[in-house]
């Protein structure tokens, strides 16, 4: 979960004049992710885990724990003049990497950036609300049981859904719904 090191060049920069380590996708195992960013890390490599709190329900409690934004992918920090990048492959923890043909396929750049700018006081990514809304505004359910009532976005949960309250028969009922489904009011 660490940025690659920028403040002295490696010996590739010099060389070409232009930073040369890439951010790029690992796929990893079930649950495995911790695992390999251990045994990534260990190897030299600079890895970023993306994590939201999500909320958790289990035996009757509800609690908020961390979890990947992008369940069973990292991002890796890779430089393929001067690393070698193919010991990824046989990492523990690591399933593969997602190549193009036999090369590692980089990352778009800004994609990693634009995760860690939208980074709260904790260190976790923020979800975004649908374009336009916030938590509190007024919105409309367009489809469903509940098309065409009016309720107050609560707040964005995992996988795109939101939590709205929705009056009816006289007392605030909390339903989560798909993003999709609302608009504002």
């Amino acid at each position: 979960m660490t940025a690659p090191d920028t403040t002295l060049p490696v010996k590739s920069e010099l060389r070409h004049g232009t930073p040369r380590p890439r951010w790029y996708v690992a796929h990893t195992q079930p649950n495995a992710e911790m695992r390999a960013i251990l045994n990534l890390e260990r190897q030299g490599f600079a890895t970023y885990l993306p994590r939201y709190l999500k909320q958790r329900r289990h035996a009757r409690r509800v609690d908020i724990v961390p979890a990947p934004v992008f369940p069973r992918y990292l991002f890796v920090s890779i430089d393929l003049a001067c690393q070698r990048w193919l010991s990824i492959r046989s990492t523990v923890g690591v399933s593969r990497l997602v190549t193009q043909g036999d090369r590692p396929l980089p990352v778009p750049d800004g994609i990693v950036d634009s995760l860690i700018g939208r980074h709260d006081e904790t260190g976790h990514v923020r979800l975004l609300a649908p374009p336009g809304l916030q938590a509190g505004d007024q919105v409309r359910v367009l489809a469903g049981a509940f098309e065409e009532t009016l309720g107050l976005l609560e707040q964005i949960t995992d996988e795109q859904r939101v939590i709205i309250l929705l009056d009816l028969l006289g007392r605030k009922v909390r339903v989560t719904l798909d993003s999709g489904l609302i608009a504002a009011a």
